[in-house]
């Protein structure tokens, strides 16, 4: 299985990669999410999908499921702890079509041209253009995009917004953009569609790329 290193620079994710050990139960919880995002998109076999910010691959499973041997997964992030548990995962599936980077989004090189694109819970990627222009020029015209994560629930909710906090503190570099995640990414999907989960407290979003974006 292919592992690149493309990561030039640590910076918030300290946080983020001390939970690599217990990311997988402590995050079990909004498996059903996960479920739902793979769903959203029009996967066929043979089918190339880039998952960013894979974390431990919790994705891959649903994606092989619609994919086939025949497919591939893309998958980038840029915590080494994380991507180690990614690339065991694979290793025991004994999946030969996937290839994982070990890199920031903004600068990591797809060798592919995928036909959809997968982010789950990366709100820090999802607030940067670099990256996600980046993401959405290794797409091809007509694929699909989806995006799921936590947001803001409405202001008067301040129980859920509290809960909001506690729950993603430490997956974020902070909550700028957290009243709408997806507002990045809809400046570069067609006719993105958004869809309020868990009472208000998380979003399912999902458009098609209009044309390869140039970095």
């Amino acid at each position: 299985m292919p592992f690149s290193s493309g990561l030039t620079e640590l910076t918030h994710q300290a946080a983020y990669e001390a939970q690599a050990a217990e990311y997988d139960e402590r995050t079990r919880p909004y498996q059903q999410w996960r479920r739902q995002i793979v769903d959203l998109l029009p996967l066929h076999s043979g089918d190339v999908v880039i998952d960013v910010g894979c974390g431990t691959g919790l994705c891959f499973p649903m994606l092989q499921e619609r994919i086939g041997p025949g497919g591939r997964i893309v998958g980038v992030d840029m915590a080494p702890d994380m991507l180690s548990l990614a690339a065991r995962r694979v290793s025991d599936h004994r999946w030969r079509n996937v290839t994982l980077h070990l890199a920031a989004v903004e600068e990591v090189r797809f060798p592919i041209v995928a036909d959809h694109a997968l982010f789950c819970a990366v709100h820090d990627v999802l607030q940067s253009d670099s990256a996600v222009r980046n993401v959405l020029s290794h797409v091809r015209p007509g694929g699909f995009v989806v995006a799921c994560g936590g947001k803001w629930a409405p202001p008067w909710a301040v129980g859920l917004n509290l809960m909001v906090m506690n729950t993603h503190a430490p997956f974020v570099r902070d909550f700028a953009g957290f009243d709408k995640p997806w507002a990045v990414l809809a400046r570069y999907v067609e006719d993105l569609q958004v869809f309020d989960v868990a009472m208000g407290c998380g979003y399912l979003a999902v458009g098609r790329v209009a044309e390869v974006r140039t970095r």
